[in-house]
């Protein structure tokens, strides 16, 4: 059983960034793909990045590529997202999951484990 929280989300205006962090116990961390989704109000829960075991292999959503960069620490057993020119449209709560492969979160949503979330609202 994993617990994964999630920290560093906030209120900024757009062009800034911030550094989401992913806290994962309970569990073989580095056995776990890891991955960020986020959900605005009234809208479907949406894929933004994953990292493989070994943080070798990584994928990203277009409305984001380019602006974040996905990162893990194993044996801090810590995951990390950081996001850079941040746009009003980044505005939704950020989860930390993990699970299988790395791959399979970029087209699946059951996860084996999530986070609680974490709010990212940016302002124009």
């Amino acid at each position: 059983q994993a617990q994964l929280v999630e920290s560093g989300g906030g209120a900024v205006q757009a062009g800034d960034s911030l550094r989401l962090s992913c806290a994962a116990s309970g569990s073989s961390f580095s056995s776990y793909a890891m991955g960020w989704f986020r959900q605005a109000p009234g809208k479907e829960r949406e894929f933004v990045a994953a990292i493989g075991w070994f943080g070798t292999t990584t994928y990203s959503a277009d409305p984001v590529k380019g602006r974040i960069t996905i990162s893990r620490d194993n044996p801090a057993n810590k995951m990390y997202l950081q996001m850079n020119n941040l746009k009003p449209e980044d505005t939704a709560v950020y989860y930390c999951a993990a699970d299988l492969t790395a791959q399979r979160m970029t087209r699946e949503r059951n996860m084996a484990y999530w986070g609680e979330g974490t709010q990212v609202t940016v302002s124009s």
